[in-house]
């Protein structure tokens, strides 16, 4: 499993849940929380963020807002792109309850899993590429989970300085401890969802995210 980052430098629908209508506390850029409240309220006309009173999430609200403003522009890309953004945010804030438990982030578990899911020693650099992350950011994961003694590093015999990284017995028992745990997690997070419709939308995300990843060759971070 890995976990996708928003593409750097969208426009402000499909930035990276901190943009006008994506901030991941689910208030908007210049504006104060509202307490749970929605839409206008009566007594004193202030505007609050959230849900849109007259129906729909919040993204809805907001892209009629710029239809508002920009009638004769096209705000679609926005219910796309902006609806990604604002998930991600939203799962981001929620956390992953079976990883905290285990006192995991989902980038560190990425790595675990890389390892677990691929059965062999990986050098940093391909745990970077499988986990699309940077080098530094894999170095520094590297480090808490040898620390951890989760992973161990292995010195190649050709050049010195390449490593070599494998899961401990450690790392093994707690990634295939925790799989079982985050899948029912992630499946009590989608079940708000037909089975059907869980397929198309992972079809249709799986279509965005080949044409994203030929195009702008994976952004990482």
């Amino acid at each position: 499993m890995v976990a996708a980052r928003p593409a750097a430098g969208a426009h402000d629908a499909g930035g990276t849940g901190r943009t006008p209508y994506a901030r991941g506390d689910g208030t908007t850029a210049g504006t104060a929380r509202s307490g749970g409240r929605r839409g206008m309220t009566a007594a004193n006309g202030r505007r609050t963020v959230g849900a849109d009173a007259a129906g729909g999430d919040t993204v809805a609200a907001v892209v009629r807002q710029w239809r508002a403003v920009h009638p004769e522009l096209d705000t679609g890309p926005m219910e796309v792109i902006g609806r990604i953004n604002r998930c991600a945010a939203l799962l981001q804030q929620a956390e992953d309850a079976p990883l905290r438990h285990a006192g995991l982030t989902r980038p560190e578990f990425d790595l675990l899993g890389a390892l677990r899911r691929t059965g062999l020693e990986l050098t940093p650099g391909e745990l970077a590429r499988e986990t699309f992350s940077s080098g530094a950011a894999v170095t520094k994961r590297l480090k808490q989970l040898t620390e951890r003694g989760l992973v161990e590093r292995r010195g190649d015999a050709r050049d010195r300085r390449v490593a070599h990284v494998r899961l401990t017995d450690t790392g093994r028992t707690l990634v295939d401890g925790i799989l079982p745990e985050q899948l029912a997690y992630e499946t009590t997070v989608l079940s708000g969802l037909e089975t059907t419709d869980q397929r198309e939308l992972a079809t249709l995300l799986g279509a965005l995210l080949l044409q994203l990843e030929g195009r702008l060759n994976t952004t990482r971070s």
